[in-house]
């Protein structure tokens, strides 16, 4: 299991396999497993495209992710997004630049890397 990349200030949003151009260009599509191991329930998960200044929909819709608790992100194009997750008190963590390709990556988050990563993101 790869931690939520350290890379993001903390918040284990994993370091990815990249696979560079040829991957994008054929379309390729990454699945992405969440664990939370934090103390925190994960209401809300936004990708943006690192080179776009918008986010994209909540990526959860209607789940949320509790402590303890999985959830699997499905279909992510492979490319290099920006990561967004808010917990149950509104706090956001955003982590930039992170490569997502593959056939299953997994993400942990914990409460010490969480609260870290949200430090750096206010």
């Amino acid at each position: 299991m790869k931690s939520v990349k350290t890379a993001l200030a903390g918040l284990a949003l994993a370091a990815f396999v990249v696979t560079g151009p040829l991957a994008l260009a054929a379309g390729k599509k990454a699945n992405v497993k969440l664990v939370n191991k934090s103390e925190w329930t994960i209401e809300e998960l936004y990708l943006s495209p690192a080179d776009a200044d918008e986010w994209g929909p909540d990526q959860l819709q209607k789940h949320v992710i509790k402590p303890g608790a999985e959830f699997t992100l499905t279909g992510i194009p492979c490319n290099t997004w920006d990561v967004k997750l808010v917990d149950e008190d509104g706090d956001e963590c955003v982590v930039g630049d992170v490569d997502i390709c593959g056939a299953g990556d997994t993400w942990v988050i914990n409460s010490k890397d969480l609260l870290k990563c949200q430090a750096g993101s206010e």
